[in-house]
Parts: structure tokens; sequence; C-alpha cells
């Protein structure tokens, strides 16, 4: 199969971007821009989202006991960038709380979900992470959506 011809079929299917953030052990704020975040459950709450397995971050966020998931609104695209850049210390350059159960919320996102653990499932080059979400919050700013492998 033709990898990069079936990433670009792939990229026909317009998604969110989001921040899915975590503290490391040291408990410095982490993140990393994601877009293969999806709900599975309603009842209980359940989302997912997934890793690469060769991430810089994968071990943290593997180890870690939950994380935030921000949804990126129209006018944060600087910060969807930032958070695909490699620079050390990304929560330096944004303005963030801490949740109820201590994962970075990006401020002025279009939505945030509060998540501890659930399970983790193996998924090729990638890891499967499923959360119980224990808290969310919206607004009605306009999302910033990743299609055809560009950020509108």
């Amino acid at each position: 199969m033709d990898l990069k011809k079936f990433r670009n079929v792939l990229s026909k299917f317009a998604t969110g971007v989001t921040v899915v953030s975590t503290i490391d052990k040291k408990n410095n704020p982490i993140g990393m821009t994601v877009n293969s975040f999806s709900s599975v459950s309603l009842d209980p709450p359940l989302v997912l989202w997934s890793i690469g397995l060769k991430q810089p971050s994968y071990d943290i966020f593997i180890k870690a006991k939950g994380y935030s998931v921000n949804i990126l609104s129209k006018d944060q695209k600087d910060v969807c960038d930032l958070f695909s850049s490699p620079v050390d210390d990304k929560f330096k350059m944004v303005n963030y709380a801490i949740s109820d159960n201590g994962f970075p919320i990006i401020k002025n996102s279009l939505a945030w979900f509060d998540c501890i653990k659930w399970k983790y499932y193996p998924g090729g080059d990638h890891q499967i992470l499923v959360a119980e979400v224990k808290g969310f919050f919206s607004n009605e700013n306009d999302p910033l959506i990743f299609w055809n492998s560009s950020i509108t």
C-alpha cells in the first residue's frame, strides 16, 4: 500500500484540532497538537485520541493519570502551530489554568475536557488512549479545522 496516498485520502475527512495536555513527573505542563480526538460513549462519558509510539512525549502521556483535551477555536492557529513545534516549554507562551484533576486547560479554547485514564489499546504505530470525562466546558467561538492537510 502507498502510505503517502493513504494519508492524503485520510486528510479528506475534516476534523477539529485539539491540544492534549498533561503534567510530567516534575509537574511541568506538556502538550501536543492532536486531531485524532473522538467521542466514544455518553454513559460513562468517554473520549479517545491516539499518540504515535515514536512521539517524544509518549511515555509521559502513557504514564499520566489523565489529561485535558482543549478543542481549539479558529483564532488559535498560533496555539496549534506552537504545540506541533519542537519548542520545549510551550506553556510559557499561552495562558492556561489547571483543571480540577490537575491538567493544563488552555484559556479561550472552543471547549475543553478534563479526563482521567480509563483504558489504552494498541493501534498499529499508535496507542489509543480512552479516558473518562470528569469535567467539560464550551463557548460559542468557531472551530479550527484540519482538512486536506491544512489548518483553516
